[in-house]
């Protein structure tokens, strides 16, 4: 899958996504059959999986964190699931958080290691018997909704109420990752994120067909001690602006701004750079806690640029404080209901 999306996904369709568009025919076609024609193994434990239409970050990774809290306040064990993009590990791995690093598991399983188990696995299904085997009540699966080969009893899709689907066409013509009919045919739910108009009219349609809405709004988790202080921002995620624009919010006067790719592995010079320039700027440096793991202690300046960096945390929160509890209610009689099935065939 694309890593990084081109600035003219996000605009309005121009010559390159209809020069781009017999290709995105054929990766439509691709996709909807894999979709349609998967063979989903089941695992005797609930799975929820959070997913989005698009290449790039949208919220999954909080939204699954709020999720995982919802299971344990029902006295319940969750396990998160993930591929381990941007890691090297290519076997299954419980994520240790004290041991591992961002290299060999991805910065996001390190960042839900911290709420809850969390293993990755470059095959799905190996990852969640592997969790099962661990002894987890509810799996919850980070991406992998166009493409994994699980049975998943919910699957919440996120959408970013400000970019939406981008252009709405196809990789590579576009940020869409399988065609939105096949998608909205096998989401149970949509969960719009944030206040913008760019998501309404995929949410009216996934209404008419009968999908049930979410809507959240991401909250950051500051003290307000950076209200008027000038700060270089830095971040290596899908979507920079969007923290940029959370900085702002803070009341932090952005003198410069230094976007990198997502998943993004600092070498020396970059983080050399970030430093020497906040010194000469006089400014704080400001990231997110998705690029503050992939900063390795002990390599070169890493540590110092760790050290010297404020980290903004953010969290989702729905408007329905309830909501996460629903959703794991239907996982859980979905799950129920599924196993029925199951013993009913052998």
């Amino acid at each position: 899958m694309v890593s990084e999306a081109p600035p003219f996904w996000w605009t309005k369709a121009d010559w390159r996504a209809r020069a781009l568009w017999p290709f995105s025919w054929i990766y439509g076609r691709v996709a909807g059959l894999r979709m349609d024609r998967a063979r989903r193994a089941s695992v005797p434990v609930p799975i929820i999986c959070i997913g989005n239409f698009t290449v790039g970050g949208a919220g999954k990774t909080p939204t699954a964190i709020a999720l995982a809290r919802a299971v344990k306040a029902k006295g319940l064990k969750p396990g998160f699931l993930s591929r381990g993009y941007g890691g090297s590990l290519d076997v299954t791995t419980v994520v240790e958080p004290e041991h591992h690093r961002a290299r060999d598991v991805g910065d996001e399983p390190l960042l839900l290691s911290r709420e809850a188990l969390t293993v990755v696995c470059r095959r799905r299904v190996d990852g969640a018997r592997r969790l099962v085997a661990e002894g987890v009540d509810i799996i919850i699966m980070d991406d992998g909704f166009q493409s994994a080969r699980l049975a998943f009893d919910f699957a919440l899709l996120v959408i970013d109420s400000r970019r939406g689907i981008g252009n709405g066409y196809l990789v590579p013509s576009g940020p869409v990752r399988a065609p939105i009919s096949k998608q909205l045919r096998h989401a149970t739910a949509l969960l719009k994120i944030g206040g913008g108009a760019e998501a309404d009219a995929l949410i009216r349609r996934a209404a008419r067909a009968g999908k049930q809405i979410y809507e959240a709004e991401v909250v950051r988790l500051d003290d307000g001690s950076l209200n008027g202080v000038k700060v270089l921002a830095w971040a290596g995620i899908a979507d920079p602006e969007k923290f940029y624009r959370t900085v702002r919010e803070t009341g932090a006067v952005i003198e410069e701004t230094r976007s990198f790719p997502d998943h993004h592995h600092f070498s020396e010079d970059e983080i050399s750079d970030l430093l020497d320039r906040a010194a000469a700027l006089g400014c704080t440096l400001v990231t997110t806690a998705k690029d503050m793991v992939r900063l390795e202690p002990g390599h070169g300046r890493a540590a110092e640029l760790a050290a010297a960096s404020r980290v903004i945390e953010i969290d989702v929160r729905f408007d329905d404080p309830t909501a996460p509890a629903k959703i794991v209610t239907s996982a859980l009689s979905a799950a129920r209901a599924r196993k029925l099935r199951e013993a009913e065939q052998k």
